[in-house]
């Protein structure tokens, strides 16, 4: 990426100058390995300690990815990387995931119209908030639904009753530090077609592959617009748009699984009539909300995507600080520990 990364590289130093000073134990002191490389902000985690994650739901993570066979990013255990949001995700939520009254506390301090939260079939035990979820069916046509990798996971979900008595999935996508680039490279739609060619003539390029994939869904669709209102006119190729750009390609999958799991709901084991879709994002991460994108013809994120979207009560953009304020007095030591590590 061309500019300054501002958000990421505040944050870097600022949990670079936490393990300094022992936030994540006396004996941590960073560079550790990632990608084959030390970094200052990279955890050690000698002895398997994990101190990338709240301390009081160390045991029970390891143990809920393990039972539910859930991969962790990068790897089959924690990653030691502080700048993680799959680790943020689970240091704000672990804790509550089994709390009906604060989950719904959660939810309704971003629409307050939910009576009751309701355990997820997709887990081993009683959870009211899943992690890395999937369908049961690969409705997707992404060769079947593995958690957590090669497939559209969501970050966290919620299955929910309405004051109405309807239905809800309550699917959250949960950023940090992230930031994309927009350049012609980074267009998953024409990955070994136009970049990185396939060579192999037997094997169909990975762009291609996606829009097998999503195409049809997509103009099936209906939350997502086949002509974004950014667009003048009516023809706009899919090869090549704004959907196979980050972060509006995840958006994407996670709207279409949305759609397929309330379309499917009587095959489903989590039978929904609605969704609400969640987008977890720190309100100081500019690199992310006011980068203008070029294939949206200079539109920030949210306009981007609200562009994309015909519904827009489906998507809320909420600050990770904002989403967990309603237990606050509930977990004051989970407070307590995000304000010292996450809150600005």
């Amino acid at each position: 990426m061309s500019k300054t990364r501002v958000f990421y590289e505040a944050e870097k130093a600022r949990q670079t100058a936490l393990i300094k000073d022992g936030f994540f134990g006396s004996s941590e002191n960073g560079n550790g390995n990632f990608k084959g490389k030390p970094y200052p902000f990279v955890l050690q985690q000698g002895n398997k300690v994990f101190t990338n994650l709240y301390e009081p739901i160390r045991d029970n993570a390891l143990a809920y990815f393990r039972e539910n066979k859930i991969d962790w990013w990068a790897g089959k255990l924690p990653t030691g990387h502080v700048l993680s949001s799959q680790i943020a995700c689970v240091n704000y939520l672990m804790a509550i995931r089994k709390d009906p009254v604060a989950v719904l506390a959660l939810i309704n301090g971003v629409r307050n119209q939910f009576k009751e939260v309701l355990p997820i079939p997709c887990d081993t035990d009683e959870s009211y908030i899943a992690f890395e979820a999937v369908s049961k069916s690969d409705h997707l046509n992404e060769d079947g639904p593995t958690r957590g990798s090669n497939c559209t996971s969501v970050d966290a979900l919620v299955y929910a009753i309405d004051i109405k008595g309807e239905k809800w999935i309550i699917p959250i996508e949960w950023k940090y530090t992230e930031s994309y680039d927009d350049c012609k490279s980074s267009d998953k739609s024409n990955e070994g077609i136009t970049y990185k060619k396939e060579t192999n003539p037997k094997k169909k390029p990975k762009g291609e592959v996606r829009l097998d994939r999503y195409s049809n869904l997509i103009k099936k669709s209906k939350q997502l617009r086949s002509v974004p209102t950014f667009v003048n006119g009516d023809d706009y190729d899919l090869q090549g748009s704004i959907y196979f750009y980050e972060p509006f390609y995840q958006l994407m999958r996670q709207t279409l699984w949305a759609e397929q799991m309330i379309e499917h709901k009587d095959t489903e084991d989590i039978k929904a009539d609605h969704y609400l879709h969640l987008h977890i994002i720190p309100s100081q991460d500019t690199d992310l909300l006011d980068k203008k994108y070029r294939p949206s013809k200079g539109n920030n994120m949210e306009d981007t995507w609200r562009a994309c979207i015909v519904d827009q009560s489906k998507y809320v953009i909420v600050d990770p600080q904002q989403f967990i304020s309603p237990v606050k007095d509930m977990y004051p030591d989970l407070w307590d520990y995000l304000s010292k590590r996450y809150f600005i």
